[in-house]
């Protein structure tokens, strides 16, 4: 039995949530990006300056941020919906070409004065040398626009994934929240920055540890974790927040009292986009009806598929219980 204040633990499968899963229906909101990867073999130092020169022998280019959730959730077998604004220009044109290989029905409000966000990394033997970022922050006037196609999208949607990245494409999430607790659809957000009263009233908040400690500071022990944690929660009037830690696993902090899990144990090559996989994960198992400490435990496993492999990655079916 559990203790006082602790949730009872799970030990759900997603094989137990396959078909269910595939009915779901997942709006995704929120900053996309393209993240294209130049490897190469590092063999000498540049004369110019004291850093390694690069001579690249492949690109990649895979969908980033919110369209890494989308792909995320589509990989899972759910019907993936995102919604986003993005340059009129060619990284655009490639998101839109990658995102229709998943089957994710997509909705880009395009501008020609924006910049689609694009990370280029430099790899060199599978070690990132280098990022660099191209950006613009989206007008308001265009993200104003955002709501009639946000309400078309809402309708046909069994749960919203909001997916800040801080690069303003989410101005109205205060609205979008409102309006689908208005109609009964649960609604997670993946939290960035120190302003969270942006996000009251959402189900769900899925922050990790050093954007938990931004927003209550840094916690002397696991009771002054849950106590923090809950009077966050509680001030911001969400049903729950989980708490991404790392190798230390998960935290759920919600009503019923506190669950931890442990992380799998796997070998972590790259971090990068496993806080995409666990909300896409948590809102394709809710979207599906699934109680959110089931929905933690699968999540918690398809984190420890992703951080195996390089870059923006995805869980498969077939590698999950």
């Amino acid at each position: 039995m559990s203790a006082p204040g602790e949730v009872a633990a799970t030990s759900a499968r997603f094989s137990q949530w396959h078909d269910r899963v595939a009915r779901a229906r997942v709006l995704v909101v929120g900053d996309v990006m393209l993240d294209r990867y130049w490897f190469g073999d590092v063999e000498r130092i540049s004369p110019e300056a004291p850093v390694p020169v690069v001579r690249i022998a492949r690109t990649e280019e895979r969908p980033g941020g919110a369209a890494n959730v989308a792909r995320n959730v589509a990989a899972l077998g759910a019907h993936a919906m995102l919604l986003s604004a993005t340059g009129e220009d060619e990284p655009a044109d490639t998101l839109l070409r990658l995102l229709s290989i998943d089957r994710i029905r997509t909705s880009f409000l395009r501008d020609a004065a924006l910049t689609t966000t694009v990370k280029l990394r430099v790899i060199g033997r599978q070690q990132q040398l280098l990022r660099i970022d191209f950006e613009t922050a989206p007008p308001n006037e265009l993200l104003a626009s955002h709501l009639d196609a946000f309400d078309a999208l809402l309708a046909d949607a069994d749960a919203l994934v909001l997916s800040d990245y801080g690069k303003g494409g989410l101005a109205h999430i205060a609205t979008m929240i409102d309006r689908a607790r208005a109609a009964s659809k649960p609604v997670l957000v993946d939290p960035k920055g120190d302003d969270w009263d942006r996000y009251r009233g959402a189900t769900v908040i899925t922050p990790n540890r050093s954007e938990f400690r931004q927003v209550v500071g840094r916690a002397r022990d696991e009771a002054d974790l849950t106590r923090r944690a809950q009077a966050l929660r509680q001030q911001l009037g969400v049903e729950a927040l989980l708490l991404t830690r790392s190798e230390e696993g998960m935290s759920l902090y919600s009503d019923a009292g506190e669950l931890t899990i442990p992380a799998q144990a796997r070998e972590v090559f790259d971090v990068s986009g496993a806080g995409d996989t666990v909300i896409a994960t948590l809102g394709a198992l809710l979207a599906a009806g699934a109680a959110l400490p089931d929905a933690m435990s699968i999540a918690n496993e398809a984190a420890g598929v992703v951080v195996g492999k390089l870059g923006t990655a995805v869980a498969e079916p077939g590698e999950l219980s």
